[in-house]
């Protein structure tokens, strides 16, 4: 790889950096075929780290995000609390942030491969990461708790966390939904949840992660830990050539050379490309001074 700035001899792109975009769909497909590979129901009962539909005839662990909102309709009522799901979250983001979403995630690999398909992007502001907060807070927890002190357990609440998932639609509701429909007894999904899947499967085409970046209450919850995980990004001014192609790499929209480890990030580590963003695996050290704004 060749200088992108003129007179810059020194310049060197990190090995590792100009590895990750042949390693991270192998990565990526090795964890698919963990999270596809059904295991026995009793794994059932164990909450996974990664966004993966529990009803999927294929799914091993449950979904974080089903097994939190089940919770939070029972705790008013017997006061239970996931003390494996709080243990498994936090040990996951003190480890690796949203490493995670970016390297293991399947709904994540999938629309990376439906992205590819396009090459014309809608760039969404920053500001809409903060809706992961809203469907995390509202329809994961506090939903679910409110219906669930008045008397109706979960399953039976008509609007839910699940009943709207995409993912749920995608890897539950269509093998389900054509079994039927080979059954002689239609198509079983409701149209809504068959709208929400088609209408998201059309916004991957043109927005990079759509569901990562607006909505995901679990990514939204990983990404609290990027900024003190062990494993975080460090970045080196005095490696930056001020090229760009960190920026132009990132394609979360964050301007990591002005602020790494920040809630938008999936740690994808394309941005480790230009040399001057390093991966690293300890306890995080203070920033370095960002650079100014162009």
């Amino acid at each position: 790889m060749e200088c992108p700035v003129p007179n810059c001899p020194e310049w060197k792109p990190a090995a590792l950096g100009r590895k990750v975009s042949r390693w991270r769909p192998w990565v990526q497909s090795g964890f698919l075929a963990v999270w596809l590979a059904p295991a026995g129901r009793w794994l059932h009962g164990i909450p996974g780290c990664v966004f993966h539909c529990y009803s999927c005839p294929l799914s091993s662990f449950a979904c974080p995000i089903g097994v939190m909102a089940n919770y939070a309709a029972v705790l008013p009522v017997v006061g239970e609390v996931p003390y494996l799901l709080i243990g498994v979250l936090l040990m996951v983001g003190a480890a690796s942030g949203s490493l995670v979403c970016g390297w293991a995630c399947p709904f994540g690999f999938l629309q990376d491969l439906l992205g590819k398909i396009t090459t014309r992007k809608i760039n969404l502001p920053s500001w809409t990461g903060s809706l992961r907060y809203v469907v995390l807070a509202g329809l994961v927890i506090l939903l679910p708790m409110v219906l669930g002190y008045k008397g109706i357990p979960f399953e039976k609440q008509v609007i839910s966390i699940c009943r709207l998932c995409p993912a749920g639609a995608l890897e539950a509701g269509v093998p389900y939904s054509l079994q039927s429909v080979l059954a002689g007894n239609g198509w079983m999904m409701s149209g809504l949840k068959t709208g929400i899947l088609l209408s998201f499967l059309a916004a991957a085409l043109f927005i990079h992660r759509p569901w990562c970046r607006m909505l995901c209450p679990l990514g939204g919850l990983l990404a609290l830990f990027n900024r003190f995980s062990l494993f975080h990004l460090r970045f080196n001014p005095a490696q930056c050539v001020e090229c760009n192609l960190c920026r132009s790499r990132c394609s979360m929209g964050v301007k990591v050379d002005q602020a790494v480890n920040v809630s938008g990030c999936v740690r994808c580590l394309e941005c480790a490309t230009c040399g001057a963003i390093e991966p690293c695996f300890a306890l995080p050290q203070k920033a370095a001074e960002p650079k100014k704004p162009a």
